[in-house]
């Protein structure tokens, strides 16, 4: 029977189709999401014999080929490549050459770091040839504009003592390399040799900065020698105002050689529910979550061993995400009418390894990057307190302002959208949403923050609180919903725009 309503906006000359929602059919779609369901379907992806899901492996392709089977279920199209769900992106495990160098210098300093023992190489690829320059020391923290001449960069051996984000600029500059001192303590050296060091995996091919220079990253102890001779500690560089300073006299040198041992391909999972509107249904609304994790100790993901228990099975970074993107595909899909815009559900892989799968994607996008309106993406939303969810990137467009109107409009939920608390932690750039919003979508990250069992073999199913995660997925459908269904597109805060966007230069 038709509604009341759908008979009004007949009358009014507006097609049935763009008939709103009923409640009946909210409230239907919303009851979808059960505590219960929630954590069974986490303790599927986090169960240990999925051996903790690294990338790539047998274990992340059952998970992947889980969510698929799930997607199709709930009558998602496929959003992937050749009409599957799948997108698959190329990933190669490397091994150091015998005839490798590492990092010497010539001139006034004697200084030789071998690899994996005092540097590791964490972006771009040492040409086969040996590369060389002066040392130029970047003092302070690199502005986000002036400051430094472009010229004044090439062809150097860049040594940035503070991270920063303006720090991207000198990958646009040619530097012969960039070294940056490790903040870890020592300790914790051999976590970060091994992740990133010869032997792990890698992404290579199309998509990924491997023309950019080499960027290594370099153990403080090993690092002191040449700055002694400038007067320089780190921790007294780092708070120094920016300055560039030459190192005269002194030439650095790198050889990095590496051999491809092992080949394969890493998937994302992409399904789409189309929307009800004939022209928004051209533009896309994102949910995404990560469904690798670290894996086992030998998966070369940093996973370690306490005890019997040698499995990370990442029940809440990120099988808590994942399946909030699951349940927010079954919840939407039982919609009638369809909201307006289309939604697009990903669940991506590598994000533990570098953001690996939503770098690909925002790379090689199975829809035009131009119509994604937004992304909302869940990463660890299953822990910590009960009533409130950080969503980080509120401050950055009027997404922040139609999450709080929307979660005041269910007060039944009892969930307190907060602000980002940890700003020093940088969690904006450390999930797949960053890869949307550098290509200007605008974003909202939900995150519970981290505890204890985070990265450990202890993030367990039994850990996760399902009736407080299935609060934050209802709040999520709600969200998506209003911008599904509103005529105009999310928009950025002018200087986010500038800052995130447009300096980035991606």
């Amino acid at each position: 029977m038709v509604s009341k309503l759908s008979w009004l906006l007949i009358a009014a000359g507006v097609p049935a189709v763009l008939a709103a929602q009923t409640p009946a059919s909210v409230q239907r779609a919303v009851n979808s999401v059960t505590p219960q369901d929630v954590v069974r379907r986490i303790a599927i992806i986090a169960d240990d014999s999925m051996l903790g899901r690294a990338t790539p492996s047998p274990q992340l392709e059952q998970v992947a080929q889980y969510i698929a089977a799930e997607f199709q279920r709930f009558g998602l199209r496929p959003g992937g490549e050749r009409g599957t769900y799948f997108q698959r992106y190329s990933v190669e495990r490397a091994v150091l050459a015998t005839d490798s160098s590492a990092v010497w210098s010539t001139g006034s300093l004697a200084l030789r770091w071998a690899y994996g023992t005092d540097l590791v190489e964490v972006d771009g690829r040492t040409p086969a040839d040996a590369i060389s320059g002066q040392v130029l020391v970047l003092v302070g923290a690199v502005p986000d504009s002036g400051g430094i001449d472009s010229a004044a960069v090439a062809g150097k051996m860049l040594l940035v003592l503070r991270p920063s984000r303006g720090a991207r600029r000198l990958l646009g500059w040619n530097p012969a390399a960039i070294l940056i001192p490790s903040t870890a303590p020592d300790s914790i050296w051999p976590l970060i040799a091994r992740r990133f060091g010869s032997g792990g995996w890698r992404q290579p091919g199309p998509g990924v900065a491997t023309t950019a220079p080499p960027q290594f990253l370099l153990r403080q102890p090993a690092l002191q020698p040449l700055l002694s001779q400038l007067g320089l500690t780190v921790e007294a560089a780092r708070q120094a105002p920016f300055a560039a300073r030459a190192f005269a006299g002194t030439t650095l040198h790198a050889r990095v050689l590496e051999q491809v041992a092992e080949r394969a391909t890493a998937p994302n999972v992409i399904g789409i529910l189309e929307g009800s509107d004939p022209t928004l249904k051209r533009e896309y609304v994102f949910f995404t979550g990560h469904m690798d994790h670290l894996g086992t100790p030998g998966s070369g993901e940093d996973c370690v061993a306490r005890g019997a228990d040698s499995i990370c099975n990442g029940a809440d970074d990120d099988g808590s995400g994942t399946i909030a993107v699951v349940k927010l595909a079954e919840a939407f899909s039982q919609l009638t009418p369809r909201p307006r815009r289309s939604l697009v559900f990903m669940t991506v892989s590598g994000e533990e390894r570098g953001l690996w799968g939503s770098e690909y994607f925002s790379e090689h996008p199975t829809v035009p990057l131009a119509s994604i309106v937004a992304d909302l993406n869940t990463d660890m939303i299953g822990r910590n307190w009960k009533d409130t969810i950080a969503v980080i990137g509120k401050e950055h467009s009027d997404l922040g302002a139609t999450l709080n109107r929307v979660a005041a409009a269910h007060p039944e939920l009892h969930m307190t959208p907060i602000d980002d608390i940890w700003p020093q932690e940088n969690f904006y750039f450390r999930s797949d949403h960053y890869n949307f919003a550098r290509k200007g979508v605008p974003i909202l990250f939900f995150f519970n923050g981290t505890h204890s069992d985070y990265h450990q073999v202890s993030d367990e199913v039994a850990k996760i609180d399902g009736e407080k995660e299935s609060r934050i997925i209802k709040l999520d459908f709600y969200l998506g919903l209003d911008v599904a269904n509103r005529t105009e597109r999310p928009k950025w805060n002018p200087d986010s725009y500038r800052r995130i966007v447009q300096r980035t230069g991606n």
